[in-house]
């Protein structure tokens, strides 16, 4: 988890202390019609620049291979650009 934090650290250009990861314990999945391993990732940002999701996806599945031996076309990832004021954070939100 510390290396993909610091690789959207690098990448979204954000401090650490905005930088959350979650890993979800072994899940089944169907993907492709195959159970081999594979990954979902999620990737929700605030300002999220539709011209980085190409980089970002090769950095994470390049990563995630690394890390866990799990192939790039065994990996979706899904880019989401969330408003400041749809994420809650210190009592209050990130509208600007």
């Amino acid at each position: 988890m510390k290396n993909i934090t610091a690789l959207l650290m690098k990448e979204l250009e954000k401090p650490e202390k905005f930088i959350m990861v979650a890993l979800e314990p072994v899940t089944d999945m169907l993907f492709s019609g195959s159970t081999d391993p594979a990954a979902f990732v999620e990737l929700k940002s605030i300002g999220l620049p539709p011209e980085k999701t190409s980089g970002l996806s090769a950095a994470i599945c390049t990563l995630l291979n690394k890390k866990l031996s799990l192939p790039a076309d065994r990996i979706y990832i899904e880019f989401t650009d969330s408003p400041g004021d749809m994420f809650g954070w210190n009592k209050g939100t990130f509208k600007k």
